[in-house]
């Protein structure tokens, strides 16, 4: 899957992921929404949540906003495409590690490639990061049911689960 990054470039460099995967050729980062392709958006105010059922559309592209999460409010999600919330994860990133909801760029993607069916090309962008194998330890059971879930409100019903312990 092609992975393309909206990027702000209002984050520490040192410790932005989504440089990082550019300068390995594992993502196109863009300045402008315009040059950002239509695809599956990344977005944690969407009002649904990404599931299988997107596959075919995050084909096209998959698309993240790389910010601080400071800036990232609804407003900056104005790039067009299907937005769609990631579920309930906890990052492994040193500076969130343990925290839910709060990942990086590559954590992101990740994410979204296991969900769509995509492990090795997630398993691939993390192993660039020495925390990278910790994400997919700390998340392989619910990044294995949400994949497993036929459509949105599937994922958002084990979402539930998790969110309720």
């Amino acid at each position: 899957m092609d992975l393309h990054v909206r990027y702000e470039g209002d984050d520490d460099p040192e410790k932005c992921t989504a440089r990082k995967l550019s300068r390995f050729d594992l993502a196109e980062l863009h300045r402008s929404d315009r040059a950002t392709p239509y695809g599956v958006v990344l977005n944690p105010h969407a009002e649904r949540a990404l599931s299988p059922a997107d596959r075919e559309a995050a084909e096209r592209a998959l698309v993240a906003l790389d910010c601080s999460w400071e800036s990232a409010g609804e407003k900056q999600f104005t790039i067009d495409g299907d937005h769609r919330a990631l579920p309930y994860l906890v990052a492994a990133n040193p500076v969130n590690f343990g925290r839910p909801m709060e990942l990086t760029t590559v954590e992101a993607f990740a994410a979204a490639l296991v969900i769509l069916g995509e492990n090795e090309q997630a398993e691939q962008i993390l192993a660039k990061f020495t925390w990278g194998e910790t994400f997919l330890e700390l998340n392989e059971e619910p990044l294995r049911r949400y994949s497993e879930c036929a459509d949105s409100s599937e994922v958002v019903a084990i979402q539930q689960e998790y969110l309720d312990r």
